[in-house]
């Protein structure tokens, strides 16, 4: 678990790519200046740790590029002590990014193999989400909402209805939306029954699969 000078110069070479590509939110550009990536990454991608890139990381799933992460992070607005619900754990990069702004994050992943892994990895590293499960997304964690914000790290068809009842008023919910390619959309919620929607353009993502593996 070695973090090192070199690796540090890497995570400040990725954020001035990331604010070359429009990354503006502070907390979240020092949240990533922070965090060894390469840690949430098989060895054997070490030295591509700190590219823009995404990567596999087992059970078929991938690590988000960092732009999309930070993209993410930013239009979800975190404030500390938020309440946020991600939806695909994966390998708990975002969740890490997410606990950096302090948020409490409480994470739903599919993948078994996956959610063991991220259950190890996290205290090592000494991030501590609120709560972690294993489960399925789509239904996410009505036991905890309301949330100020959820986000969803995985291409999804539509939005799932759980989602938008566990989200509070004046709450941001950021999906990516569509089969294969899919559009970055932000909703907010006005009242009990009003969502304001905002689209970003294109990114790809894994597709969000119901149910558990």
């Amino acid at each position: 678990m070695k973090d090192t000078a070199k690796h540090q110069g890497l995570r400040n070479q990725l954020v001035s790519t990331l604010e070359q590509k429009g990354i503006t939110d502070k907390a979240v550009l020092e949240a990533i200046k922070k965090i060894p990536r390469h840690l949430f990454l098989n060895s054997s991608f070490e030295d591509y740790a700190y590219q823009d890139k995404a990567f596999p990381i087992g059970a078929g799933q991938t690590i988000s590029q960092p732009y999309t992460v930070a993209f993410q992070s930013q239009l979800l607005e975190v404030k500390k002590e938020h309440k946020i619900l991600e939806i695909g754990t994966g390998s708990g990069y975002q969740t890490a990014v997410l606990c950096m702004l302090g948020a409490k994050v409480f994470s739903v992943e599919r993948q078994n193999e996956l959610f063991k892994t991220t259950s190890n990895l996290f205290p090592k590293l000494n991030i501590r989400p609120k709560h972690l499960s294993f489960g399925d997304g789509y239904k996410g964690l009505p036991n905890f909402a309301p949330f100020d914000s959820i986000i969803v790290t995985a291409g999804a068809p539509f939005i799932p209805q759980p989602l938008m009842a566990q989200l509070k008023i004046g709450g941001r919910l950021v999906i990516p939306l569509g089969e294969d390619v899919q559009i970055m959309t932000l909703l907010i919620r006005k009242n009990e029954t009003q969502f304001e929607k905002h689209e970003f353009g294109e990114f790809r993502f894994v597709p969000l699969l119901e149910d558990k593996n």
